[in-house]
């Protein structure tokens, strides 16, 4: 009499367990989801390490942005805003034209020394 009791006790446990558990709210996940999840993480991890860097750092508190500040919109872009920040990040040179600039001064100054121009002459 007490198994059968116990019995019913347990099965009774079970009914209730099994009603009580929602089910899974399964969707489809595509491969173009994944991929842009990965790259998101890809992206901020970026764009967070080129802001951890000193020089850009004393860029923005020169522009009279804390440092702070730019993290926290940083983190509350978008996946499509970050990608696009990123692209920018990657077509503009770090410095790029000062050494361009510096390039183009010694071969006036080279041109200068042997007598080709008088650039500096006239300065």
């Amino acid at each position: 009499m007490i198994t059968s009791r116990a019995v019913m006790l347990v099965h009774a446990l079970v009914l209730v367990c099994a009603t009580t558990f929602s089910s899974a709210q399964a969707a489809v996940f595509s491969t173009a989801d994944y991929l842009s999840q990965a790259d998101h993480g890809t992206h901020l991890a970026r764009v967070e390490a080129a802001l951890a860097r000193d020089d850009v750092r004393q860029q923005l508190v020169a522009l009279g942005v804390s440092p702070a500040q730019a993290e926290a919109r940083i983190a509350a872009l978008s996946p499509a805003e970050l990608q696009q920040l990123n692209a920018r990040m990657d077509e503009m040179p770090a410095g790029g034209i000062l050494g361009l600039i510096g390039a183009v001064f010694i071969v006036l100054l080279i041109l200068e020394i042997v007598g080709v121009t008088d650039v500096f002459s006239k300065i």
